[in-house]
């Protein structure tokens, strides 16, 4: 009998298919953040349930993102793959050309004057998204040990590395841009993404030790260079924010980080694990000061509380490795100590999870406005392990 929280996922998932036009027979609603999230869940609940046809539906849905977010909108003048390669050549290599947001509203024109509010709802490339997408293609590889996936995903590394990054005028190092036009020709935001090196870095590094471990299987460009240039454009002392979807996202990536120590594709005593560890803290004493979590579901976006679920779903996890291997942390106790403090928080997870999971708070117009985004991350969060677990290669 499935354990009750992988039976509630599960049930999300199912819905979310549905929905989506990925299990029915609907129109397809891709978007590239919700669909990266779906692809790790389905192959974690792959691995809870040992039902291969989730598998088969997160091979189905990575196809679709290609098909869809990797070619040009059906209001666009412009068609075929967005990299500009024949059909056939795009089919091969689907991700060289960035992958689409997808948006509801058509990407601001060059000639128009940018108005904030609205361009949340235009398509374009955000990079963000790009790496969660990476990470779900490395998930696949791993989880398939088929390497194209992983392939894929450095292609997209390295055409959003190429796009994305850029050396101002005044020489001081390299900068990013925060959101780009879809054929990545022209930003659309020009100012840089708080926390876009830092998941440049992460993912570039991951994929890598990825290829690296397939060997002579895996194929793609070299990122070593990239990888290097998010490295030098992070701050590590200024990367708190008390966004809950910011700070869910420094735990996932200290998360990420420590597993990629134990691979041996980050550096053991890289500081960079310690100041996402402090940075959290100061953003989750700050967060939790304010009134968000006490406040109606009308007033609340859950897919933002989710996000600093799931990243308290890594605390949980770095706790557990930490009790089984205390060793792990001898040459750095300040680890140790930071990770106690911040498993203070574990509780909000399941408050966050059980405010959400209640019926009369999924009607109200803030989760019906999201309910893709929101029912993925729920499931996300109840059932964290198919996005957090960085599947090894070997085995």
């Amino acid at each position: 009998m499935l354990e009750a929280l992988t039976a509630q996922a599960l049930e999300l998932m199912t819905r979310f298919g549905e929905r989506t036009g990925e299990t029915a027979q609907r129109a397809p609603l891709r978007y590239l953040w919700t669909d990266a999230f779906a692809v790790c869940n389905l192959l974690g609940l792959e691995r809870a349930t040992g039902d291969g046809r989730h598998r088969e539906s997160a091979l189905r849905l990575v196809d679709h993102v290609h098909h869809t977010l990797g070619r040009h909108r059906s209001d666009d003048v412009r068609t075929g793959w967005l990299s500009g390669l024949s059909e056939q050549e795009g089919e091969a290599h689907p991700t060289r050309g960035g992958l689409r947001i997808g948006k509801s509203l058509p990407e601001r024109p060059p000639d128009e004057r940018a108005e904030d509010r609205l361009e949340w709802d235009r398509d374009g490339q955000y990079f963000h998204y790009l790496t969660k997408w990476m990470h779900a293609l490395d998930q696949v590889t791993r989880s398939t040990r088929q390497p194209i996936f992983n392939a894929w995903a450095r292609e997209l590394a390295d055409v959003a590395h190429r796009a994305f990054t850029y050396a101002p005028p005044s020489g001081v190092g390299k900068r990013m841009h925060w959101k780009m036009s879809i054929d990545l020709s022209r930003p659309l935001v020009a100012s840089m993404g708080h926390h876009d090196p830092l998941d440049g870095f992460v993912t570039y590094a991951q994929l890598d030790a990825t290829a690296r471990g397939m060997g002579a299987a895996a194929s793609g460009p070299d990122l070593k260079y990239a990888t290097a240039d998010f490295a030098a454009m992070m701050e590590p002392g200024a990367l708190a924010t008390a966004d809950p979807l910011g700070l869910g996202g420094l735990l996932v990536d200290a998360f990420r980080v420590e597993q990629l120590i134990e691979e041996g594709a980050v550096a053991k005593g890289d500081p960079l694990l310690g100041a996402l560890l402090d940075a959290a803290l100061v953003g989750l004493h700050q967060y939790l000061q304010e009134p968000d979590l006490r406040s109606p579901a009308h007033r609340r976006l859950a897919f933002r509380e989710l996000g600093l679920a799931i990243g308290l779903a890594a605390v949980g996890f770095m706790d557990r490795n930490a009790r089984q291997a205390p060793e792990w942390f001898a040459d750095d106790p300040n680890l140790g100590g930071r990770l106690a403090s911040l498993m203070r928080y574990a509780p909000v997870r399941r408050e966050i999870e059980a405010f959400w999971i209640q019926p009369e708070h999924r009607r109200s117009d803030t989760w019906l406005e999201h309910e893709d985004i929101n029912d993925v991350m729920l499931a996300t969060s109840l059932a964290p392990e198919g996005f957090l677990l960085i599947q090894p290669i070997a085995g």
